[in-house]
């Protein structure tokens, strides 16, 4: 132990045991290539079921085989769901049939990369279920965990007691969560320091008089097996494995201070699991644990004081990963701290506990929830959002550096201020032209961006078939297409659109209009020539109680820095052939944006207008055989032609006689190259793609 303790001694040692820590996990999750163990002809598959989760009538699975891997069933009647919940079990062995599913990078830049999240949990395969048999096992530790999962999933409220109790967000419905993420208070709603802290306190007066290592063992103990309850979540194991080595040093004399046994926390932890370093709940819990106790000299006064203090400087430790994960922050949500963190952890939770072990206090339980939901409501509407685009590491390293240099001289703060203000601004100074095409699926949208982010339009918003299900088929989880357009947008640090223009009324080019009038501000709104159809005047409601302009049939827009023409050619009593078909110029370079526009329209917009030697062409009707005909295309003649289209899409798009059409062209597909986006400066331009 000698040796251990002098180990520690010097800060030297902690810097070289820092790099040597860093250089691991760099080495184990960059440089040393992992790969599955299971081929793409693998159909059948037997593992240990590890984790699951039943949301309406989908049943998610995380199966640990020859390795980890996710798949995903759906039941086809209540009978059946039920049936599979009475059998299903943790650590029960589970051979299914099914076909691998390819995991995707995100396609839309600065969203999230569920691809990397698996890759993460050394997962790196997911399949779809055809069918599947369960066989039950009598492994001790898995039966309890199995009667946690039931037992929390019987009872009223169950969303909440998983989530307490478990740590298990899955059947949290999303608007709540959001409105939780949105008055930044969502991290109350993860097993972390607090929420061991109470259980820490439960536990300290039950084993009061036993011996300091007789105790430290069976908390530990206890902690230790929370941890395997709650899947080993990263928040939760640092708290767990910090309340370990603080007792170490109590009971063999090390004279360390806290930051140093964090120090040692996140060794072991990374030691163990070197890919914890990307996870959220790793990162945020270090990183304000750390700030707080490198600042606990201002941890004076009353506990009100205390709290805000604490508040305060966890808000600002975590502002850079806040920014990089939703590219806005939420002003009030220091204030809103001062009510959740106290309600939540001296109420919520150790009624959730109470609750679980005797059910009659679900009422009070219930109502506490009540409460909560109302403060999130109450704050929802309090909130002071401010989009920030998004960090590189430049600058977040030289924010921490400033937020190190103000908290020593604390009459400098309005330096960090003028510094977020500096990045918040940033884009804005950027002197081009940004055009995306944006994956979206079977559908449409591009964003237009003008230098200096004087104007930013947005030209359809795709959209995705709404399935109407039974209520046992029902998820609590909602899901908009949009959201990751928006997220996007913020992340350039664009706050509003200037105009949303929608090309004509089908679903899969205006579907998401409504969602996103609702969510994030829009000036005005322009439809196409003809006739509004059911959706559109649902949407058209929506629009005259936000008090949003909307405008149709236009033949001509002037921008501060662009003009965009819409090429009308008449009435055809056809959605498809009445889309705006729109055309603008920057420098030399031409665009053209067809919709859904037919080859009847495209034969009278060769008639009306003098089109011809096209840069970048937006294929009409996702490269539909009604579109793109050889007589329009030979005399546009496109360099580029861009095909928003859905990956393995029941309409076989884009159709083989329109590639043909095209062979003359540069073809980009967002089913195989994900968004693309192209930034003109001057007389030069640049194309990219995320690919997928």
């Amino acid at each position: 132990m000698t040796k251990l303790k002098n180990l520690f001694v010097f800060n030297y040692r902690f810097i070289l045991l820092t790099i040597f820590i860093l250089l691991y996990v760099f080495f184990n999750t960059k440089i040393r290539q992992y790969h599955s163990k299971y081929l793409d002809t693998d159909t059948t598959i037997t593992g240990q079921i590890k984790d699951y989760t039943i949301n309406g009538d989908k049943l998610t699975l995380e199966v640990k085989g020859r390795e980890k891997i996710t798949a995903n069933y759906y039941f086809k009647t209540a009978a059946e769901k039920e049936k599979t919940l009475a059998q299903i079990c943790l650590g029960c062995t589970i051979t299914f049939t099914g076909k691998n599913q390819v995991v995707l990078n995100n396609t839309i830049p600065h969203t999230f990369n569920y691809k990397n999240y698996l890759a993460n949990q050394k997962i790196y395969r997911s399949y779809n279920i055809t069918n599947f048999k369960i066989k039950t096992d009598n492994n001790f530790f898995y039966q309890i965990k199995t009667y946690l999962y039931k037992r929390s999933a019987k009872l009223k409220n169950s969303d909440y007691l998983k989530i307490f109790i478990l740590g298990d967000k899955s059947l949290i419905k999303s608007e709540e969560y959001s409105l939780f993420q949105q008055n930044g208070v969502a991290h109350l709603l993860a097993i972390s320091g607090m929420h061991i802290g109470v259980l820490l306190k439960v536990l300290d007066l039950f084993f009061k008089k036993t011996k300091l290592v007789k105790k430290t063992i069976i908390i530990s103990s206890i902690l230790l097996f929370y941890g395997f309850l709650t899947n080993f979540a990263a928040s939760l194991m640092r708290a767990a494995v910090f309340y370990i080595i603080l007792n170490c040093q109590k009971i063999f004399h090390w004279r360390l201070s806290n930051f140093k046994l964090l120090l040692i926390t996140a060794y072991i932890l990374l030691l163990w699991q070197p890919f914890y370093f990307y996870d959220v709940g790793f990162i945020y819990s270090f990183v304000i644990t750390g700030g707080i106790i490198l600042n606990n000299k201002y941890l004076k006064g009353n506990y009100l004081k205390q709290l805000l203090v604490i508040s305060l400087i966890s808000f600002g430790f975590s502002l850079p990963i806040t920014i990089n994960l939703n590219y806005e922050i939420n002003l009030t949500s220091i204030l809103a701290n001062l009510f959740f963190v106290p309600y939540i952890s001296l109420l919520v939770y150790p009624l959730a506990l109470l609750t679980f072990l005797f059910p009659l206090l679900s009422p009070i339980f219930n109502f506490s929830l009540l409460i909560l939901n109302l403060l999130n409501s109450i704050f929802g509407h309090l909130a002071l959002m401010v989009i920030i685009p998004r960090l590189n590491l430049f600058f977040i390293v030289l924010y921490y550096l400033l937020l190190f240099w103000v908290l020593a001289k604390p009459r400098k703060w309005g330096i960090l201020v003028l510094f977020l203000i500096m990045i918040k601004f940033l884009p804005k100074c950027q002197n081009n032209y940004q055009i995306y095409y944006l994956d979206v699926g079977q559908g449409d949208s591009a964003v237009i961006i003008t230098p200096w982010q004087k104007d930013v339009l947005l030209i359809d918003t795709g959209g995705k078939v709404e399935i109407v299900k039974e209520s046992w088929a029902k998820s609590s989880k909602t899901y908009f297409l949009s959201d990751n357009t928006l997220k996007f947008l913020k992340s350039l640090g664009i706050s509003h659109l200037d105009y949303l223009i929608t090309t004509h009324g089908d679903n899969d080019h205006l579907g998401e209009v409504q969602h996103i009038i609702e969510t994030f501000k829009v000036k005005k709104v322009i439809f196409n020539l003809d006739s509004y159809n059911s959706l559109e005047q649902k949407i058209i409601q929506s629009l005259k109680k936000k008090k949003i302009a909307y405008q149709k049939g236009l033949t001509k827009l002037e921008l501060t820095n662009l003009t965009l023409d819409f090429l009308n050619t008449g009435m055809y009593d056809d959605e498809n052939n009445d889309s705006n078909v729109i055309y603008f110029k920057i420098a030399n370079y031409q665009f053209l944006f067809m919709g859904d526009a037919g080859q009847k329209r495209e034969a009278d917009l060769i008639k009306n207008y003098a089109l011809a030697n096209i840069t970048f062409l937006k294929v009409g009707h996702h490269g539909s055989n009604t579109s793109s005909s050889r007589a329009f295309i030979n005399q546009i003649q496109p360099k580029y032609a861009i095909i928003s289209v859905g990956r393995n899409n029941s309409y076989g798009h884009p159709h083989e006689e329109v590639l043909v059409n095209l062979q003359s062209s540069q073809i980009f597909r967002t089913d195989r190259d994900g968004t693309i986006a192209i930034k003109i400066c001057q007389n030069n331009y640049q194309i990219t793609k995320t690919g997928i």
